[in-house]
């Protein structure tokens, strides 16, 4: 009996519309490109599947899954782009993704399924809703009997193009992310039980006018915390095969963004449905538990200094919110910069800034020299002021993800000016530059979340700053364009009508 084949790739990214710094192919070659044979190498076992952030993710955890099935499938890997957040993708780079992806299916003659590995979040300049236009591509190419299964971040935007197009999508589970892996496992067998004809997908989806909500939206904290403890419960069914909420990115450029559910059932599609209906209820029912406000910088400082016991037994981990990389944030927001020099002087301080222009002024000289030199206010003008810095150069490295670094020490701070996009989540970032998370009494990080997992051993205190910047939580709802009311820009008591349009359903 012939091998069922099996093509598999991946194109992601979460963007920020509201950056004004354009993604290119430079950002994904810098992070993680890789084609055909080399793809497939990386997803086996003891591999490191995105170097520099990920050892495990989706792609791995679907080629295990498939192996599982003996030699039942014939894997053939495409590529697999990703890179860290940013502005949004340049149209070119993203056509020229999938003009190839759609040329390797067609190579290949016929598949017998197609796995995907996306975001959810990815914006293109001039394109409405990529995403849900790819997955339209990849479904004229090999036709409607041919199941697709896609993967996506719990923070996409569920839209009509993105439900239509393919057989089964499933979604992170973990917020922090730590599931990426089991979720490629969990969807890859769907998808090799599907091909077999082992199990019917069947789904049913609801969208809510829903951006902000649901406390923290932790996984693992109340209110998130009992609705994803009820959508477990739920597939202890047999003919419940996946249940997705989605909390949608809040920085996006579509008119109908909101939080959305997912249903896949096993040829059951009352089943579907009636789950469907419940869970978007449970959403909508935490939609006036809104995220916790934050400190400015000045405040954020002063509750450092403050924790004398946090600092002395690790360190304090501050987040700039207003400018998180993992967000799509530029990564040289100078407001936390400024307030350290100006009022941070006795803290020893390690905060990341991205300058390529200050890197390239840098790279010549030698460590032990004294610099002076302007940061900042270049990538996002209108946001970030530059600041004039003087300090000693502590060394220039070239670090794979985040190209060329440069280390100025300005008394107790020392200052990480980065070539790249400065997501820095992890100890490992400051420890590769001979700089030690221990020893300081503050780390600033580029995240909102994963650095809680990282930073685990060290952090004693988590401070979130507001700095004002493209990643607060109300910019989106201050600057997008909505079709219609969305929660909590304004009041919406039925979720139904808008729910009902976005599906297509007419009344």
């Amino acid at each position: 009996m012939p091998r069922k084949r099996i093509a598999f790739a991946r194109i992601a990214q979460e963007s920020n519309a509201l950056s004004p710094v354009t993604s290119v192919l430079e950002d994904f070659e810098r992070t993680h490109l890789l084609y055909g044979e080399e793809l497939i190498e990386v997803c086996g076992p003891n591999k490191r599947e995105v170097k520099g952030f990920l050892k495990n993710a989706e792609l791995s955890g679907f080629v295990k899954a498939a192996r599982s099935f003996g030699d039942t499938f014939e894997l053939r890997p495409i590529f697999s782009a990703w890179a860290v957040p940013g502005g949004p993708l340049a149209r070119e780079v993203f056509e020229g993704f999938r003009d190839r992806l759609i040329e390797e299916l067609r190579s290949m003659g016929g598949v017998d399924g197609v796995f995907l590995s996306m975001h959810g979040a990815l914006c293109v300049r001039d394109l409405e809703d990529a995403e849900g236009r790819l997955i339209q591509s990849v479904r004229e190419v090999v036709g409607e009997s041919v199941p697709i299964t896609v993967t996506l971040d719990l923070h996409a935007n569920l839209t009509r193009r993105k439900v239509d197009g393919n057989t089964l999508l499933c979604a992170y589970r973990t917020n922090p992310h730590r599931d990426h892996f089991k979720v490629g496992q969990r969807a890859g067998r769907l998808l090799c039980q599907t091909v077999l004809g082992q199990v019917r997908p069947v789904t049913a989806w609801r969208t809510l006018p829903l951006i902000l909500g649901g406390g923290t939206t932790m996984d693992f904290l109340s209110p998130m915390r009992a609705i994803y403890g009820w959508m477990k419960r739920q597939e202890r069914d047999p003919r419940v095969l996946y249940v997705s909420l989605f909390n949608c990115h809040l920085w996006l450029d579509h008119e109908e963004m909101g939080w959305a559910v997912h249903v896949i059932t096993d040829g059951e599609p009352s089943l579907a449905e009636e789950i469907a209906e419940e869970l978007a209820e449970k959403a909508w029912a935490v939609r006036h538990q809104q995220p916790p406000t934050f400190p400015d910088a000045s405040e954020a400082i002063q509750q450092a200094r403050r924790a004398r016991l946090a600092r002395k037994l690790g360190t304090v981990c501050m987040s700039d919110a207003s400018d998180m990389v993992g967000a799509g944030g530029t990564g040289e927001n100078t407001a936390l910069l400024r307030a350290f020099l100006e009022e941070g002087t006795d803290l020893r301080t390690l905060l990341p800034l991205r300058d390529p222009w200050a890197i390239d002024a840098l790279w010549p000289r030698k460590p032990g020299e004294r610099v002076q030199l302007t940061v900042g206010g270049r990538l996002d003008p209108a946001r970030n002021a530059p600041i004039p810095i003087d300090g000693t150069l502590r060394c220039n490295v070239d670090v794979e993800g985040f190209g060329r670094i440069s280390v100025v020490d300005t008394g107790r701070l020392s200052l990480t000016l980065t070539e790249g996009a400065a997501m820095v989540m992890q100890p490992s970032f400051y420890r590769n530059l001979g700089l030690s998370p221990w020893r300081a009494d503050v780390v600033v990080v580029k995240s909102l979340f994963p650095f809680r997992l990282y930073f685990a051993l060290h952090n004693r205190k988590t401070i979130y700053a507001r700095t004002f910047g493209v990643t607060d939580f109300d910019a989106g709802l201050r600057e997008d364009h909505f079709s219609s009311p969305v929660w909590p820009k304004d009041p919406v008591d039925d979720w139904r009508p808008t729910d009902r349009r976005r599906r297509g359903i007419v009344p």
